[in-house]
């Protein structure tokens, strides 16, 4: 990152077009990006005049979208000091700026603000336990004042900036949604795992699994051969995938060794790459979400966009998504073996229950579309460019 940051201005300069006018998109991580990009999209394809200028804070974002051909360029974001700050807006000069879910960089915010330059904020989420509304919390609250707008997820966080008499918010939805469905409809055709699901009766998904939550689907897949299973794990360093290997029992190959003649052959398929899981999902009965027994569960809603169940561990408070799928029916949350057995039992012997929790997760994905027509409309870009 560190490395990363001092190219940051000599890309500017050399890649900035003098006199084009930029929009700014700011994303922490890859997460946000992809809850971004389907505003940075909408805007590209609906006003090509403006060009897009991405930055990212962690290099898990930008090594993975460097080359993101939305963008007009890519880079990373300068440390929020004042110097940095004015370098870099004076050499961007942006027209627009869209920080997503939670970037509050305080310096780059009053900055543009004294510039009269429009700085939202989309996809956000605020709790009660953020540094905001804590009894020290005055002096921080004022970033969000040099929002022109907060588009927030849910109802609970525009409750909470209205306690405080922050009034330029209002509820959009998650991007999420419409990213997901927009990779639905556009989801590749996978030949090899085609063939592999062929003749399954019923085939678990476990998606950005970690070794906690293979002990769990793992065992359950052991001593029930007329399940498959495809596991696209989180990390595919050779130490977990042998960990993974260890704990199987069933025929097993890897995906960078499968050939459509092979890979009938074997019950369960490792996934040893990256970039396909979105698209693997469709061919699932069911899906295992992993990381809920970490730092927090990985996205759900890609696979919930395929109308299959969805299964996750206890660690999702901070996931809006999760509660509403449970609430819904169409996800679950485990705490141990024993819960995802007893759901796995319930889901792959009664074809009925199987079907109204996928119906479920479907129309709980399409019913919260839209949240980029929403920002696209408050923002007003048509009335700028009639204004010009």
């Amino acid at each position: 990152m560190v490395k990363g940051q001092r190219k940051t201005f000599n890309i500017l300069h050399s890649q900035r077009i003098p006199g084009a006018e930029y929009i700014w998109f700011h994303a922490s991580s890859l997460g946000e990006f992809e809850q971004g990009r389907p505003l940075i999209e909408e805007i590209k394809s609906r006003y090509p005049q403006y060009k897009i200028l991405l930055t990212f804070f962690s290099p898990s974002g930008y090594e993975v979208r460097k080359n993101y051909e939305g963008a007009d360029i890519v880079c990373y974001l300068p440390f929020d000091l004042p110097r940095n700050v004015e370098r870099f807006l004076n050499l961007v000069q942006p027209r627009m700026i869209f920080f997503i879910k939670y970037e509050f960089w305080m310096n780059y915010l009053c900055s543009s603000k004294k510039r009269n330059i429009p700085t939202y904020i989309i996809s956000a989420v605020f709790r009660p336990d953020q540094f905001f509304f804590r009894w020290y919390g005055k002096y921080y609250r004022r970033i969000l004042y040099t929002y022109e707008w907060l588009f927030v997820q849910a109802q609970s966080s525009l409750d909470l900036l209205k306690k405080y008499n922050i009034n330029n918010a209002s509820i959009s939805g998650d991007t999420r949604f419409d990213r997901v469905h927009n990779i639905y409809e556009q989801c590749k055709s996978l030949p090899i795992v085609e063939k592999f699901v062929e003749n399954s009766t019923f085939t678990l998904v476990a998606g950005s699994s970690w070794p906690k939550d293979e002990d769990i689907f793992i065992a359950y897949f052991n001593s029930h051969p007329e399940m498959k299973l495809i596991i696209a794990p989180h990390e595919i360093h050779e130490d977990h995938l042998q960990s993974i290997l260890s704990k199987l029992q069933r025929p097993v190959i890897k995906y960078s060794e499968a050939t459509e003649k092979n890979v009938s052959d074997n019950a369960c398929l490792i996934i040893d790459c990256f970039g396909l899981l979105s698209s693997i999902y469709r061919y699932g009965n069911m899906a295992y979400i992993g990381g809920g027994f970490g730092n927090g569960i990985h996205n759900i809603l890609e696979a919930a966009v395929y109308g299959i169940p969805v299964i996750f561990g206890p660690n999702h408070r901070k996931f809006r998504e999760a509660q509403e799928l449970i609430d819904c029916e169409g996800g679950f949350s485990i705490e141990d073996e024993t819960a995802f057995n007893a759901i796995a039992d319930k889901l792959t012997t009664d074809k009925n229950a199987l079907e109204k929790v996928s119906q479920s997760a479907k129309r709980y994905v399409i019913s919260n579309l839209g949240a980029t027509q929403i920002i696209m409309d408050k923002i007003g870009l048509e009335s700028s460019l009639r204004s010009e």
